[in-house]
């Protein structure tokens, strides 16, 4: 069955280590049998108080047998631990590798499906689907043997002593049985899923919503330009409250049920003793009403187990769905390309497969050249881009680096061919030295600090005590935007390789980084192709060439000279820019 195979899968990723899990069963079980034991003790106490009674110094075995129930209650627990100390093993190793497989397929993806996908969403599966596994295997399985072993070992015992007391307390128990089945049934797990995809939701528009913040403050814009993030809010409270009201009136019958045993016993026994209340009977019964609280604890844990192995099958449909995610083909006989030239043929691609965010797009840029790209938001200027760096692949048309489509071309080849700068470079929590180092791992000290002295980053160094040694994000070292591009410029240019991409990488630096920024991007792009994607005008005058792009079109061509003279598009934009930087705040009179 479909939960056996999840199983076994799950068992999979635990090596030798499953062994252990097996072995948890088989201890689990034994300890719901054993912790059974002592009430049999406390029965032969109830037993011997109640015969000896009104004369209570007459009972034989009370310390014996109370000592022998503490003994065995003391044999349960020992067995339990060991049992969740060999699950806790077995399931720390399938969530280790569940994470280990997962980002290993992460990294073997294109960045351009990572990103559809949505980081948050990706850090979400990964550890929380994997936690859910470790929950699954080192506690709830473990319980489930124990929650069947005890029903087993509950029947014997309840029908041993009065067999009509037995019966009377299986009948809530059916009852509670009927609705839990109602309540987890392949309704409830359509609702889990539901669930997990509102918090999945939540948690990939909270990412997206923090990453924004230096946008608000830049632009001065407020909490309501982040509507998706309410949305996403506002849907899973509506969801919740819902679904809540819908298991108002099950939960309310199943807590009746299986909470109802005591009412049973006493109807039972008023109408069993009818003729006479005996000791024997007496000791039965409070043994009954003893032992039957066992039975609502049983079905709770079932009921838990049921609800976490629908969470389990979810989280590993979650894993597999980022699993699915097909990795770019690798190219079977790898070319080099021959100079760093970039040519686009009839390029086609669109992220959703209904609007193009490129159609019918051809251009040519020479080797050495640096060419602009500009044009409204949402133009299709950084999926040019990031086709150039085979982010996706096109869906018709190619993209030739130095005359070989990059489908041709090892993706390490690739990776040392092109290099870019993003808007909003992040680094790691590591030292400076590390974070640029990651452009050129064998790089030697010397190297990594006379790329960070190339990217006018002499300043950031100078007031730290530790240098290039600083870790960034611990004991209040945090960097600016600005100061982060000069540090992620400062590893292209130690990665130096002869294809730059420089995607609005100065939209959110102030005026004394940017001019910093700038400088370094000169020292950077010298002697390099340079794609430059830019919303400020006038940071591109300077490229050999402009191309404006607009509704995943180029519809103008040429230098910023050309292009102003020509009134077209790009002469609309920069008059709406110079109109722009000239706006002030009028002081109030």
């Amino acid at each position: 069955m479909k939960k056996q195979s999840n199983l076994k899968r799950l068992l999979g990723y635990a090596g030798r280590h499953r062994y252990l899990s097996y072995a948890s069963w088989v201890l689990s079980a034994a300890s719901a049998l054993v912790a059974l034991v002592p009430y049999v003790f406390i029965w032969r106490i109830m037993q011997a108080v109640l015969a000896a009674a009104p004369d209570f110094s007459r009972a034989q075995g009370l310390v014996r047998n109370g000592w022998l129930a503490v003994l065995f209650a003391g044999i349960a627990v020992l067995i339990y631990i060991a049992g969740l100390m060999c699950s806790h093993m077995g399931a720390f190793r399938v969530a280790t590798n569940l994470r280990i497989e997962a980002m290993r397929h992460i990294v073997k993806l294109p960045l351009g499906a990572a990103e559809a996908f949505g980081s948050g969403r990706l850090r979400k599966i990964v550890n929380e689907s994997s936690a859910a596994t470790e929950t699954y295997l080192a506690h709830q399985l473990p319980d489930r043997a124990g929650a069947i072993a005890t029903p087993c070992g509950l029947l014997a015992l309840l029908l041993a002593f009065d067999w009509r007391l037995g019966l009377l307390s299986l009948v809530p128990v059916v009852l509670a049985f009927a609705v839990l089945m109602r309540m987890t049934g392949a309704r409830m797990q359509q609702k889990m899923k539901e669930y997990q995809d509102a918090l999945d939701d939540m948690s990939n528009e909270a990412v997206e919503y923090i990453r924004g913040i230096p946008v608000v403050k830049t632009f001065g814009q407020t909490i309501f330009t982040f509507k998706k993030f309410k949305d996403s809010i506002d849907r899973y409270r509506v969801w919740v409250i819902a679904y809540t009201k819908e298991l108002r009136l099950p939960m309310m019958l199943y807590t009746a049920a299986v909470n109802g045993v005591f009412a049973f016993l006493i109807a039972g026994a008023l109408l069993f003793t009818r003729s006479g209340v005996t000791p024997e009977f007496l000791s039965d019964l409070i043994f009954y009403i003893l032992i039957t609280p066992i039975l609502s604890v049983t079905l709770t844990r079932i009921m838990f187990q049921s609800e976490n192995a629908m969470i389990v099958d979810d989280a590993l449909q979650r894993i597999d769905s980022v699993r699915n995610l097909a990795p770019l083909p690798e190219a079977r006989n790898p070319k080099s390309p021959r100079d760093a030239s970039v040519e686009l043929s009839h390029v086609r691609y669109s992220y959703d497969g209904e609007k193009d965010a490129l159609r019918g797009v051809s251009l040519t840029i020479p080797a050495g050249q640096t060419v602009a790209f500009v044009g409204p938001s949402g133009g299709g200027k950084t999926t040019l881009a990031n086709l150039v760096s085979r982010f996706f692949d096109p869906q018709e048309g190619a993209v030739r680096i130095g005359g070989v489509d990059v489908r041709d071309i090892s993706k390490e080849e690739l990776m040392n061919t092109v290099s870019f700068v993003f808007q909003n470079s992040r680094l790691l929590k590591a030292s400076i030295l590390e974070n640029v180092r990651m452009g050129k791992p064998d790089a030697t000290r010397g190297e990594v600090l006379r790329a960070l002295h190339s990217a006018q980053c002499d300043d950031i160094l100078e007031k730290f005590p530790q240098g290039a040694d600083t870790v960034i994000g611990t004991k209040g070292v945090y960097l600016s935007g600005g100061e982060q591009q000069r540090i992620a410029i400062a590893r292209a240019m130690l990665k130096n390789a002869p294809i730059l991409i420089l995607d609005e990488a100065t939209a959110f630096a102030d005026p004394d980084n940017e001019t910093k920024v700038q400088a370094a991007f000169t020292e950077l792009s010298r002697g390099k192709t340079v794609l430059l994607i830019a919303h400020r005008l006038t940071t591109v005058t300077h490229a050999d060439r402009i191309c404006v792009v607009q509704d995943g079109r180029i519809v103008e061509s040429g230098t910023s000279r050309e292009l102003l003279e020509k009134g077209g598009l790009f002469r609309r934009m920069w008059d709406n820019y110079q109109t722009s930087v000239q706006w002030k705040v009028a002081k109030e009179a």
